[in-house]
């Protein structure tokens, strides 16, 4: 039987259950993938229980699993590197979703805003350690000392890590236009006109909402049909929708409105209430600059029915 300090025997006492949405934030942003991140997690807790029942004092529980998650974190993306190399088509993080009209699960209450997919994309041109040490310093605020502490690296050497990847990462906000990281609340009201428009068809007003240059990112990953190559501009873009949404409409479709990945976007179900698919959109100055799509089943699984969940947009 645990014993107090095992709480249900994976390491998730009361002392300990309170850093969950920090590692689960940590794992997410190293990997993009929900459920690894969760089996990450629940491995630095079943560590630590092994830990304990062999007699080691752990003096500060956050760092020792701050630690476990982020070493964790790089073996993973070791491996899935070559997968990512095979991949087919765009590669999106799994989506991180949360209902509009109500509090996320508790695993997700301290996902960091910076975790966009756009940023995510763009962490994947770093290394592991890379990776490791610029979200340690750049999104979770951690000092070198810590930062050197979790990835086993010295402090010098995490200074120039992380001024590397903060290069490189830089070139690929230029290189790809991106909207800076950060919650876009504002973007709320014109996310509501962009999927209300293209439920209903309405080409003029979905028109109205899209920046000159405005790109579509889809990942099918080879499970499901996608463009080949983002559409960008306007018009691209504007036909593809009016063709998808088309095409949707008479099967039932609907959308319900959620923050995804920290940022406005919609739910799609299919008549069976089963998710279809994950949108997120970036908005800046008042229009959609991307619109980001997930569609590959794989990535989908984590992703609840819509259940008692109001469909969106209402009826009538």
């Amino acid at each position: 039987m645990p014993g107090p300090a095992d709480g249900d025997g994976n390491g998730t006492d009361a002392a300990t259950a309170g850093y969950r949405p920090l590692l689960f934030s940590i794992a997410y942003g190293m990997t993009g993938s929900v459920g690894d991140s969760e089996d990450i997690v629940q491995d630095a807790f079943l560590g630590l229980t092994r830990a304990r029942r062999a007699g080691t004092e752990i003096a500060d529980l956050k760092a020792y699993l701050t630690t476990a998650v982020t070493r964790l974190g790089i073996n993973y993306l070791g491996s899935a590197r070559v997968r990512r190399e095979r991949y087919v088509g765009d590669w999106l993080p799994e989506p991180v979703v949360v209902p509009a009209d109500r509090p996320g699960p508790a695993e997700y209450a301290e996902l960091s805003d910076s975790l966009s997919m756009a940023f995510l994309v763009l962490l994947e041109s770093l290394t592991p350690v890379e990776r490791a040490v610029f979200m340690l310093r750049e999104v979770f605020g951690y000092g070198y000392r810590e930062v050197a502490r979790t990835t086993g690296k010295s402090e010098v050497n995490c200074r120039k890590i992380f001024a590397r990847a903060r290069g490189r990462i830089a070139a690929g906000v230029r290189q790809d236009g991106a909207p800076p990281p950060g919650r876009q609340a504002e973007g709320e009201e014109l996310a509501r006109r962009f999927f209300e428009a293209a439920a209903g068809g309405d080409m003029d007003e979905l028109f109205a909402v899209l920046a000159p240059d405005v790109v579509l990112h889809a990942d099918g990953g080879g499970k499901t049909q996608v463009v080949a190559r983002p559409p960008t501009g306007r018009e691209p873009v504007l036909r593809l929708l009016a063709g998808l949404f088309r095409r949707l409409r008479p099967l039932g479709v609907t959308l319900r409105p959620a923050w995804v990945n920290g940022r406005p976007g919609a739910v799609m179900y299919d008549a069976g209430a089963r998710v279809a698919g994950v949108f997120e959109l970036d908005v800046a100055d008042g229009l959609v600059v991307a619109i980001r799509s997930v569609v590959n089943p794989d990535k989908l699984g984590h992703l609840g029915p819509v259940s008692d969940i109001a469909r969106w947009p209402p009826p009538g």
